[in-house]
């Protein structure tokens, strides 16, 4: 057997780094190098920088997993991610060329979790406590929710109507898992995208932050994509 890939986790919007923190401790115990950058949900383009920094520094060839706003991030890798073997996305935008989550999220009434976005003075969305916690962490112990709500990252509200360019699923195999409660993306939303993309999908009984809700299963789907042919 060939050397593991390495795995990069990409956060989403209203998260950090932390959020992969359950997913992290089992893929290093089971041997993978693994990295959860902090983004600075400034634009599109600065968070793909960042990706593409740490991507940089990986080793060998590497599974890149987003969440959220994260699977944005990481379907703009476009065409040149040369390090790249596979693409995960967990409960994630999975757009196409000239489409945006702004446009997408418009053509039906709010999510639960977005409805009462705050938009502070420099133009950057928070979610409120009570919309985080029942809504985004539905799922999460309310207590850990909370402490996901004060370090929540907040995304500049531009890059909600940023275009995608060629999105990277088009050119690299995916995996996708479906949150069929979530309440922060529709979950016909995200069947379409794993559709669409000809992702290898699962289902879970998850609201949005699966990763923290259940994390056993997005390690099972991450591995899975590390043990595909294409990254040996």
């Amino acid at each position: 057997m060939g050397a593991l890939p390495n795995i990069v986790l990409v956060h989403g919007a209203w998260a950090d780094g932390s959020s992969w923190s359950a997913v992290i401790e089992r893929l290093q115990a089971d041997g993978y190098n693994v990295t959860a950058p902090q983004l600075p949900m400034t634009t599109l383009a600065d968070d793909v920088a960042r990706l593409r920094q740490v991507l940089a520094l990986q080793n060998g060839p590497t599974i890149v997993a987003g969440h959220s706003y994260g699977g944005q991030i990481i379907t703009a890798l476009g065409t040149d991610a040369t390090n790249v073997v596979g693409l995960v996305y967990i409960a994630a935008f999975g757009l196409d060329e000239g489409e945006s989550i702004g446009a997408l999220l418009g053509q039906g009434p709010p999510s639960p979790a977005l409805a009462h976005l705050i938009i502070d003075k420099q133009g950057f969305a928070w979610l409120p406590e009570d919309d985080f916690v029942n809504h985004f962490a539905a799922d999460v112990d309310p207590v850990k929710a909370k402490v996901m709500y004060a370090v929540q990252q907040p995304l500049s509200a531009t890059a909600l109507q940023e275009d995608m360019g060629v999105p990277a699923w088009k050119s690299l195999p995916s995996w996708y898992m479906v949150a069929d409660g979530d309440q922060a993306i529709p979950p016909d939303a995200e069947r379409l995208f794993a559709k669409r993309m000809g992702a290898t999908t699962v289902e879970v009984p998850t609201n949005h932050v699966a990763m923290v809700s259940h994390p056993d299963d997005v390690v099972k789907l991450i591995e899975t994509a590390a043990a595909a042919p294409v990254a040996s």
